[in-house]
């Protein structure tokens, strides 16, 4: 699949990693992808740690990475601040330090307290928020401060299972105030348009586990992807996306890279079929005829059963549940 491309885009948390953990065969995934001479840049709505924090984690797992192979939505956050404020702007800053360094890297002053008359809020994923932080956030923002979002995403995928991310904490605020924060991660255009500029990339494919995120971020910036299951959504979710968060390619891991990509087609007598697995269609009612067993023919079922409900506009039926394989 990967041979269309020339950069392959991993989000991280539930594509590369989990927490502290390397998902399993990522490593040896990515040293094959290496190999072919693609380009490979990793991709973080995740504005808790600087670029050069994350590649060196990336390098405890195994993985080869540097500082410059790394763009987190901070980088987009602060190219957005350069041309909305000028250099010098005072920023209540509500999240981590790694946040504050690379605002203060961009030219700006970041600040923590209410008496240094903030002109601008810029709140980020932190794992271990104060609440008074939020407060003097929203404080500030009825006070007449811009407010800046790095990411939406409300939650985080861990080795531990889903936990609260920054859309969760942005929320907080927004119960708040009566204005809404301008974003810089996926699924909005800035950091994306940051990745393709930093890495210089001409024709990328993006691998991403979350649809309202990482595949609209793509989508919305007309680029291809690959959906994996290593994260925070599943079938189901699948299933029920709209257009915009539809992806190009759907597989199991970072490695189905490495293999071809499975068509869909139908035949003649209107059966939908992937590989050896059959889909047909009885008064726009999806059926599956064949009994997908391994992971691979579970994928290859889905892979028919999506064309015809995003395609045909046909209604699943009772498919999701023989997919047992898939979360």
């Amino acid at each position: 699949m990967v041979d269309g491309y020339d950069a392959a885009l991993f989000d991280l948390d539930g594509v590369i990693y989990l927490g502290p953990v390397a998902i399993d065969g990522v490593t040896e995934a990515l040293s094959d992808l290496r190999s072919t001479g693609v380009h490979l840049g990793f991709v973080t709505n995740n504005a808790a740690r600087t670029p050069a924090t994350v590649a060196a984690h990336l390098r405890d797992l195994g993985i080869e990475a540097t500082a410059t192979d790394v763009v987190n939505s901070t980088q987009a956050t602060v190219r957005m601040l350069q041309s909305d404020l000028p250099a010098g702007t005072r920023i209540l800053v509500v999240g981590t330090e790694a946040l504050a360094q690379q605002l203060r890297d961009g030219g700006f002053e970041p600040v923590s307290s209410l008496e240094d008359d903030p002109e601008a809020v810029v709140q980020g994923y932190h794992p271990e928020l104060d609440w008074h932080l939020l407060e003097r956030g929203a404080i500030a923002i009825q006070n007449g401060a811009h407010w800046y979002a790095t990411n939406p995403d409300m939650t985080r995928p861990t080795e531990r299972g889903i936990l609260p991310g920054c859309g969760a904490q942005l929320a907080v605020v927004r119960a708040c105030v009566n204005v809404d924060p301008k974003v810089a991660g996926k699924p909005f255009r800035p950091l994306l348009d940051e990745t393709v500029l930093r890495l210089g990339a001409d024709h990328p494919i993006f691998v991403g586990d979350r649809l309202d995120t990482d595949i609209m971020g793509a989508n919305a910036v007309g680029m291809d992807s690959l959906f994996v299951f290593t994260g925070a959504h599943g079938k189901d979710d699948l299933l029920a996306a709209e257009p915009s968060a539809r992806p190009t390619h759907i597989g199991w891991d970072v490695a189905s890279l490495l293999q071809p990509a499975r068509p869909v087609d139908v035949d003649d007598n209107g059966v939908i079929r992937c590989g050896d697995q059959r889909i047909h269609l009885d008064d726009g009612k999806a059926s599956l005829h064949t009994e997908p067993g391994t992971l691979e023919e579970q994928l290859d079922a889905l892979r028919a059963l999506l064309h015809a409900v995003w395609e045909l506009d046909a209604t699943p039926g009772a498919v999701p549940a023989r997919l047992d394989r898939l979360p």
